[in-house]
């Protein structure tokens, strides 16, 4: 399983929306795109489709911009995905009729690997990157001291 490059941009905007989240104040796509090092339009899309996926919202005006719809901590990575590449994990049950011995040997191990996958996913919120990340930032600092 890889992380595409599409679901990380969008989640390094999301952390970057979350450590200002406190603030209340929306965070405009240039701001984003240069903290986080992601091209502006691309931005400007992943976050037009995290607004469809009721992921973040935004406000209009000279003080607009994105905020998140949530709290970080209600945010679970599952959904982030899920909104971003329309996760997909099929049920035992529909794959009933197996082309062949084999290919049914590998369909029952993709699964099971694809439930564990979304089992961590749907384990950790986006407060969890937050402190993950603040915690090796503490990490770094110590080591050049």
């Amino acid at each position: 399983m890889e992380l595409s490059c599409k679901s990380e941009y969008a989640i390094l905007a999301l952390l970057e929306m979350a450590a200002h989240h406190e603030s209340g104040e929306p965070l405009q796509i240039r701001q984003i795109a240069a903290q986080q090092n992601i091209p502006d339009r691309y931005l400007e899309q992943l976050l037009a489709t995290l607004r469809r996926g009721g992921i973040v919202k935004s406000q209009r005006g000279s003080k607009g911009g994105y905020l998140l719809t949530r709290e970080p901590r209600k945010i679970i990575l599952y959904e982030i995905l899920e909104c971003l590449e329309g996760l997909d994990v099929r049920t035992d049950e529909e794959n009933v009729n197996p082309k062949t011995l084999d290919s049914s040997v590998i369909e029952e191990i993709w699964q099971e690997a694809s439930r564990a996958a979304n089992s961590v996913l749907q384990k950790y919120t986006l407060q969890d990157l937050c402190e993950k990340r603040d915690s090796r930032r503490q990490l770094d600092i110590m080591y050049y001291i």
